[in-house]
């Protein structure tokens, strides 16, 4: 919990430090090179062979992504246990991202409010995987919203929770899943196969930390002084319309918190996909959307963290 609270402390305070070595990106490219290895040896031809090999991608990042943090926590607790809860909430603090994703959104927010659409295009493209290009300000700061809404659970509150069930072992262990979907989790002809495992795994893994996100949320809105009713309300009707069961739990909670439509159709790579839409349209999505929904993802993992504390207390 020391751990915890002190890495949570060091995450709003410094955020994503720019230029230095991160377990994350290492973890990123552990991934590349298991990946290229295992397309070596296996057979590309045979779609039984490539999930195989998936399978061991898989296992193999995960498991090393929870035995090296747990041996260096260990044998730090060793040497001296003052220096291992040291060790560990700075290990905490890379694996939260909450003032990362607030940062990252406000770019867009400031490049909107100085009128440079372009700008704030660039921004956004740096944190969502849709085509950028021709969105108008509405748009903009509409996917803006969607990002930070749907990275509350998988950025903050998730790997919060699984912190609390095992320390920073269990919270690199999530964040190789959820860096393992990210990047090989595709339903393309690439990794159809190679990434399946991983793209279930991430799924199961985000199950229920999603949905404790979302109700999270929606006291977080009644706190704020945001529309609960209304985030409730939406939450109960739109929380499955995305193709992940997860995706739209928290973007449902946040779209009728501000009383907006969220979702829709997208470009990506020039494709057009067709999705649902989330929310209602009672108002037109603003920049000030941008603020609104980062002060609902502070108050919810603020909820999270004083929730988690005290039950660990209680337990």
């Amino acid at each position: 919990m020391i751990s915890l609270i002190a890495g949570y402390a060091l995450d709003l305070m410094i955020g994503d430090p720019q230029g230095f070595p991160h377990p994350i990106r290492l973890i990123g490219k552990l991934i590349e090179q298991v990946e290229k290895k295992l397309r070596i040896k296996c057979n590309n031809d045979d779609d039984d062979d490539e999930r195989k090999a998936g399978a061991v991608l898989w296992f193999t990042v995960v498991g090393t992504s929870f035995i090296v943090p747990f041996l260096i926590i260990f044998l730090a607790s060793k040497v001296n246990m003052t220096f291992s809860i040291i060790l560990e909430s700075i290990m905490c603090y890379y694996i939260l991202a909450t003032r990362s994703l607030r940062d990252e959104s406000m770019k867009v927010y400031t490049s909107l409010k100085n009128n440079n659409i372009i700008e704030a295009r660039r921004f956004l493209s740096f944190i969502v995987g849709r085509d950028t290009e021709k969105l108008n300000e509405i748009s903009v700061a509409k996917a803006a919203v969607e990002t930070v809404a749907e990275n509350t659970s998988d950025g903050v509150i998730a790997p919060m929770i699984f912190i609390l069930l095992g320390g920073a072992p269990l919270g690199f262990m999530y964040k190789a899943i959820n860096t393992l979907d990210s990047m090989v989790g595709y339903k393309n002809e690439k990794y159809i196969n190679m990434g399946r495992f991983s793209a279930i795994a991430d799924d199961v893994a985000n199950y229920v930390p999603s949905r404790i996100s979302a109700y999270l949320m929606i006291a977080a809105a009644f706190i704020t002084k945001m529309d609960y009713k209304n985030a409730f309300k939406i939450y109960k009707r739109d929380r499955l319309n995305h193709k992940s069961p997860n995706s739209a739990q928290t973007e449902s909670v946040c779209a009728g918190a501000l009383n907006i439509m969220l979702g829709g159709n997208n470009y990506y790579e020039g494709i057009l996909e067709s999705k649902p839409t989330i929310g209602d349209d009672i108002r037109t999505v603003e920049t000030e959307d941008i603020k609104r929904a980062n002060k609902l993802m502070y108050a919810t993992s603020l909820l999270c963290l004083t929730i988690g504390v005290i039950l660990r207390l209680l337990l």
